[in-house]
């Protein structure tokens, strides 16, 4: 079972609308995030493990008074997931330093006033092979792509189409087992957010829906499994893997991004 199958037996299958309120509640949230991550940038090098990384997160969470939304969340006791290489998603932090080449992805989520703000971004450890650049260059073009897609009157699958087309065009592949998801004041709602799938497909988008959209590509095959500690996710084929993630609210004509980088860090690529 996935972890996102897991969530959606104790969500509200109802997909909510919200107001001005709530898109200036997430838009905190989701900048205080972003605001971490951007500190964790100049962090990540190698011989740092990504538990002191979890160790700057969760401070930084106590320092700005907000709550780390995974701590403890269902059995996890970590404030950030680290997956690194092959690990697509979940990846928990340990004492294991980082290694010069390594490709890192650290997938923050914040409760700001009882509002979560959620997001991931690839990072290089040192110099980075020429396939990882690649991957990590592929993959944010899907985030992207798949946020130019909403838009009211769209469905959720034109969003997934759009980054399918884009990732298999570049040979790459897109992970099926995990999703975006709706968020708020719950951190895990409806709708699902497929990063696959057919124009029309899906619930149509209105203005006022709140989700993440964060494309799972891998350089090779689509099969993923879950490790015994029943988070941590592989590649089966052990290729490498990247996920970008935004938190984003459909407005009345495209959408607002709640989680961009203030210090314009969304592009690790773009300081190499």
């Amino acid at each position: 079972m996935t972890l996102n199958e897991t969530f959606a037996r104790r969500r509200d299958p109802a997909i909510k609308l919200h107001g001005p309120d709530a898109f200036a509640a997430m838009h905190k949230a989701g900048q205080l995030t972003a605001q971490g991550l951007d500190m964790l940038a100049a962090e990540v090098r190698p011989g740092v493990t990504t538990q002191r990384l979890d160790d700057l997160a969760f401070q930084f969470a106590m320092d700005n008074g907000a709550l780390p939304a995974t701590l403890f969340y269902r059995g996890y006791t970590k404030s950030i997931c680290t997956s690194i290489n092959h690990v697509v998603c979940h990846g928990i932090p340990d004492d294991k330093p980082l290694r010069e080449g390594d490709i890192l992805n650290i997938d923050y989520t914040l409760i700001v006033d009882g509002w979560h703000g959620d997001s991931s971004r690839m990072y290089g450890v040192g110099e980075i092979p020429r396939k990882a650049e690649r991957l990590i260059e592929i993959t944010l073009e899907c985030l992207r792509i798949g946020i130019a897609a909403v838009r009211p009157g769209a469905t959720t699958g034109d969003i997934g189409f759009a980054i399918q087309r884009y990732a298999e065009g570049e040979r790459c592949s897109v992970v099926r087992d995990f999703c975006g998801h709706g968020l708020g004041q719950l951190f895990h709602d409806a709708p699902n957010i497929l990063h696959y799938g057919s124009p029309g497909d899906g619930p149509v988008l209105k203005p006022g829906m709140i989700f993440t959209i964060e494309p799972m590509i891998n350089l090779g095959k689509p099969d993923v499994k879950v490790l015994r500690d029943g988070w941590t996710a592989v590649t089966r084929d052990r290729s490498l893997s990247a996920q970008f993630e935004h938190s984003i609210g459909v407005t009345e004509t495209g959408c607002e991004i709640f989680t961009l980088s203030p210090a314009g860090l969304d592009n690790p690529l773009a300081r190499r």
